[in-house]
């Protein structure tokens, strides 16, 4: 009786077995539309990759020019405070000079 449970365990269990294994091995396969689809979708997808790539280079690089220009300005700053450090200097003297006479 024992063995006759073990053994009807067992064909259930193989023939659940073979059952998942013979629904599981037809496999669906793409057809060539879907195939075309999916190459112009990873197309696609890899000149969205190129394209952010270049964008990003750009602004990168007009990230330096800004930091650059930002540069040149505060070296025009300095040189415009020296110069109008000069001016007043010279006014300064001038005041004192008529001033004096």
């Amino acid at each position: 009786m024992k063995d006759r449970t073990v053994s009807i365990k067992l064909l259930v269990i193989s023939l659940f077995l073979i059952i998942g294994l013979s629904l599981s091995s037809c496999g669906w396969k793409p057809s060539e539309e879907e195939i075309q689809a999916l190459e112009e979708t990873r197309s696609a997808a890899l000149d969205a990759e190129k394209t952010q790539q270049d964008k990003k280079a750009e602004a990168d690089n007009l990230q330096s020019q800004v930091d650059q220009k930002k540069a040149e300005l505060e070296k025009a700053k300095a040189e415009l405070e020296k110069v109008n450090a000069a001016v007043d200097a010279r006014h300064s003297e001038s005041s004192e000079s008529e001033d004096s006479e």
